[in-house]
């Protein structure tokens, strides 16, 4: 028959045997050209625009729903397109998530401090905008949202990229976004880090022929 001494060390040991596992599924997202993607969509014209931010998937979960990156999106300065009208076709991405090319979950535009119609104005005089991909696929189902984002000319340039614009609306976008904002009754403390080099550097397969610097910035959002 143990004594209590045994039964203590059999417990003791067991514990030290089989410690409990981390969650090793929880990831910021996986590098999209580990399975096949590319850190440029397809803007349907013969080059991509880049994935120029991401917002991790350890982020508030509720910050990676549809509704969450619009009210995220709300508290940084941008908002929903111009009465919810979409002028041209949707691009796509392939996050080498197992997906395969997806099309944007929403484009969400500079709302100049209205969330109402200030998208408006964005569509006029340009600004920055953004599309969201979410990378959710069995290969890789992070949640993190990949976001293309750039500059806009005014429309009388034909609504294009500016020049450096796909550098340019990335740093604006994470400048507005860094540290602390809310909208809707929702506060945000938001964290940055350089990915440096996740993309070639230069202008090749990049739509418009722009340039851009090789590198994203992982945002990470904590409701607080």
């Amino acid at each position: 028959m143990f004594n209590l001494l045994s039964v203590l060390l059999i417990a003791t040991s067991a514990v030290v045997a089989f410690p409990a596992t981390r969650d090793v599924a929880a990831l910021a997202f996986v590098d999209p050209t580990t399975h096949g993607g590319s850190w440029l969509d397809n803007a349907g014209s013969g080059g991509g625009e880049p994935l120029n931010v991401v917002i991790s998937g350890l982020s508030s979960p509720s910050v990676l729903t549809d509704d969450g990156i619009i009210n995220f999106a709300q508290a940084v300065g941008f908002s929903t397109e111009c009465l919810g009208i979409h002028l041209g076709d949707p691009q796509s991405a392939n996050l080498g998530d197992g997906n395969g090319a997806v099309n944007q979950t929403v484009e969400i535009r500079q709302d100049f401090g209205n969330t109402g119609i200030g998208t408006c104005e964005e569509s006029l005089v340009g600004g920055n905008h953004f599309r969201v991909f979410r990378q959710n696929g069995p290969l890789a189902d992070t949640g993190a949202l990949f976001l293309a984002v750039s500059q806009e000319e005014n429309v009388f340039e034909g609504h294009t990229i500016a020049p450096n614009g796909y550098n340019l609306g990335r740093d604006a976008l994470v400048d507005a976004a860094t540290g602390t904002t809310s909208h809707g009754g929702v506060t945000y403390s938001t964290t940055s880090q350089t990915l440096t080099g996740v993309m070639p550097a230069g202008s090749n397969g990049v739509n418009h022929g722009i340039a851009v610097d090789g590198n994203a910035i992982l945002l990470t959002v904590i409701i607080q």
